[in-house]
């Protein structure tokens, strides 16, 4: 049974002035947050292939939450957007090169790991600094070239933007699992590492599908069907707000898995994220 349209109407503002809180709670843990992390592991942490994946994921996510802002004034003024064209296609555009950013440094991420566990002494020849930036660079152009409006398509960002990378992941780490099982002296050395990426992994995942599932629906919807009308217009501003929180968790991941959290209070960030990010020896 649906609400009748005065009934909705009061819902979708309770959600409106949800999604403006989230979105500026989001700004700032999220520029905080990803901020210090940036600050740590660019300038204070000494350089390592980890540093270099995790000072990216930062900036994708700082980029993101930077501009909310912009989307915080959309929202509160019912979806009016008084910046102009351009800011409209460079907010669009910081979405999906965030998505397509973090998404394919989490793919580099597991690969990385996976080639690491399974063939150690190829990985310790081969693994250094100055390929890690090459290949973060990489990932940036593509990340640009699949944000561009011909890839806008939510059927497209749908399949390179969740299923190849989410499919290569998943088979990553199936490989690490059964590896790590077999070699329990690895396993050890890998425990917090691997914890600590499969924990930014899986949020990354469950704030950005029920986006994807929006996003098909919205795909398919008939204006002529109440239900999905109803789903959508109830889904996307929630599950929206949801990837914006996305971007502001990792931070506090890297803080509370980086070590015990009694110790917390006893350590200086830069030993935390040091903590966090280090390599297995």
């Amino acid at each position: 049974m649906f609400l009748s349209q005065a009934g909705l109407k009061k819902r979708m503002e309770k959600i409106h002035i949800m999604s403006v809180v989230v979105y500026c709670l989001a700004f700032v843990l999220g520029v905080l947050g990803n901020g210090v992390v940036i600050w740590v592991t660019g300038f204070k942490m000494k350089k390592t292939v980890n540093t270099v994946w995790f000072l990216n994921l930062a900036v994708a996510d700082f980029l993101f939450t930077a501009f909310l802002p912009l989307t915080v004034t959309y929202t509160a003024m019912d979806f009016h957007w008084p910046f102009g064209n351009f800011m409209c296609r460079v907010n669009s555009t910081l979405t999906f090169l965030n998505m397509f950013a973090s998404v394919y440094i989490l793919v580099v991420i597991s690969v990385d790991r996976c080639v690491s566990v399974v063939w150690p002494v190829w990985a310790q020849n081969h693994r250094n600094i100055r390929r890690a930036s090459y290949v973060s660079l990489g990932v940036w152009l593509l990340a640009l070239i699949l944000s561009a409006p011909y890839f806008a398509m939510a059927i497209t960002n749908f399949l390179l933007g969740f299923v190849v990378p989410f499919t290569v992941i998943v088979s990553c780490y199936t490989v690490i699992i059964h590896r790590l099982r077999r070699n329990c002296t690895l396993a050890s050395k890998s425990s917090r590492p691997f914890k600590i990426i499969a924990a930014v992994i899986t949020t990354f995942f469950l704030c950005w599908t029920p986006f994807h599932i929006m996003r098909l629906l919205e795909l398919h919807h008939h204006t002529r069907s109440k239900t999905s009308g109803y789903v959508l217009s109830i889904g996307l501003p929630i599950t929206t707000s949801l990837i914006f929180f996305n971007s502001c968790l990792n931070p506090l991941l890297y803080v509370f898995m980086g070590q015990d959290f009694k110790d917390l209070v006893r350590k200086s960030i830069l030993n935390i994220l040091e903590t966090a990010f280090q390599e297995e020896e």
